[in-house]
């Protein structure tokens, strides 16, 4: 097979979902002793898509290195540069690109990631605004675009005018409807995100993706009735997909139909094994009727462990090296409000791979955690169940960031799909807060995001204290008792993948 055949059969492979076949393919063109620029290109792309970022990293690195004329090479070296976390050499790499003329609109997305990473807010929006000059139907640019708007200033009205103007020009409408729906959820206004929604069904009367937004607007707002509405509609339509199946048990819990709610889950995970959410969801059926599925999957006392993280080389002690962490955190949190598409509420988090910082105390941060993690998964072991099967005793960083919550804020409850170990670090505490009668600012296991019957509370508490880590499985429910003192508690937080 000639070079080109074999780079257009794994860009094939890779729109197919089959990554690893690409990268298997692609590995023998960048044996070669002076790969081609595009080889090396296609098989970055194909390490990306299986998580091997800086494996990419190397050969977008020799790619600017062999043919650093091209601003091709430079822009694919700033986007994996961006997806790491590193953000300031992301923009100089991507000034490279457009100092060879480079004029895409997706160096100008990443340029605007990155610059907005680096805490350049002014630079940032008119790297957002170039992007979408150049590509003013694209939906996804526009909702990262709404979102930064309403993060920086809260303002709902200049966000909705942003994803207005790309479907004026002709971007699709559903991606850009969901996005609304967030919005004008994440500003307190849930009344007006069911109505869009509803609204939109009644004119897309197909569409699988709204129909499922409004049953979870609906049961936001405890309407199950109208929830198990849409959900009909959308197995009229898709009966088979997995989110069609998940959101209809969801509505069988909330309307008492708990056996029925877990088989469709056992169903489902027996075609997704590690789906994080049908397995969030099927510990919540499985207490509902008590199946020992839920003591498997949620023996908090075995699967939810704190540890005190020891004071990182370079610090006397592990006050003074969490005043600098703090330090360089608020450095960071310059947002006004919350993401529109994030569990908290009533706080800041930061957008970019934590983990890429170049900060001394969050570099301290990555390096500190590696004993817990391990002593974490050596005490877990393997087994049969969906963590242990998968513990191979060594993790890569999937996500990582930071939330910050005023008074008044909290997570709310939620469990991470993209996870195999979660996290929440301690880095400030609202200390008042946490020894009040109702646990204000503890975080809380078990309580599922919607109403269910029969009801359910959270079954585990963990005291948060600066210093403390608590490693626990991404499928677990958890969230944050909401405080009332006139305190502030910031986080880290992190996913662990196996590797």
């Amino acid at each position: 097979m000639t070079e080109d055949a074999t780079i257009a059969r794994a860009e094939a492979l890779m729109a197919d979902g089959k990554a690893e076949a690409a990268l298997a393919l692609t590995a023998v063109l960048v044996s070669a002793q002076a790969p081609s620029h595009l080889a090396l290109a296609v098989h970055s792309g194909a390490l990306k898509r299986v998580g091997r970022l800086e494996e990419a990293l190397a050969l977008d690195q020799q790619a600017v290195e062999r043919f650093g004329s091209s601003p091709i090479a430079w822009h694919n070296y700033a986007a994996t540069l961006g997806d790491l976390g590193r953000a300031s050499e992301a923009v100089e790499a991507c000034e490279q690109a457009f100092d060879r003329r480079m004029d895409a609109p997706e160096t100008f997305a990443v340029y605007a990631r990155a610059l907005r990473a680096t805490g350049n807010h002014e630079r940032a929006d008119y790297a957002y605004r170039q992007c979408l000059l150049r590509a003013r139907a694209d939906p996804g640019v526009a909702s990262e675009y709404a979102n930064f708007v309403w993060m920086r200033r809260g303002d709902v009205a200049e966000a909705d005018a942003i994803l207005d103007s790309a479907f004026h020009a002709g971007a699709p409408p559903t991606p850009l409807l969901l996005a609304k729906a967030t919005l004008y959820e994440a500003a307190g206004d849930a009344a007006r995100a069911v109505a869009l929604l509803e609204a939109a069904s009644q004119r897309m009367p197909g569409d699988r993706a709204i129909l499922l937004a409004g049953a979870e607007s609906a049961l936001r707002l405890e309407r199950v009735d109208e929830a198990e509405r849409y959900v009909r509609l959308a197995e009229a339509v898709d009966p088979g997909a997995r989110a069609v199946i998940q959101s209809s048990a969801i509505v069988d819990l909330a309307q008492g139909r708990a056996e029925a709610a877990l088989a469709k889950l056992r169903s489902a995970l027996a075609a997704y094994p590690n789906d994080q959410s049908l397995w969030g969801w099927a510990a919540t059926a499985a207490r509902a009727v008590g199946d020992p599925l839920y003591g498997e999957l949620c023996d908090y006392d075995a699967l939810v462990q704190a540890y005190d993280l020891a004071t990182p080389d370079g610090w006397p002690n592990l006050e003074a090296y969490l005043r600098d962490l703090r330090k360089s955190l608020n450095e960071i949190h310059l947002y006004e409000q919350h993401p529109t598409n994030q569990s908290l509420r009533h706080g800041s988090q930061t957008m970019h791979l934590l983990s890429g910082s170049d900060a001394p105390p969050v570099r301290a941060f990555f390096k500190a955690i590696e004993a817990p993690l391990r002593e974490h998964m050596a005490k877990l072991g393997t087994g049969a169940d969906p963590l242990r099967s998968r513990n191979t005793l060594d993790y890569r960083i999937q996500g990582a960031w930071s939330v910050r919550l005023r008074p008044g804020g909290f997570h709310r409850d939620h469990f991470h799909p993209e996870g195999w170990l979660s996290s929440a670090f301690y880095v400030e505490t609202p200390d008042a807060a946490l020894e009040t009668a109702d646990r204000q600012g503890w975080i809380r296991f078990g309580k599922p995001p919607f109403i269910t019957d029969p009801t359910m509370d959270a079954a585990h508490y963990v005291k948060p204290k600066p210093g403390r880590l608590v490693l626990f499985p991404s499928y677990m429910w958890h969230g944050t008792v909401p405080f009332t003192t006139d305190e502030a508690r910031m986080t880290i937080a992190f996913d662990a993948v196996p590797k």
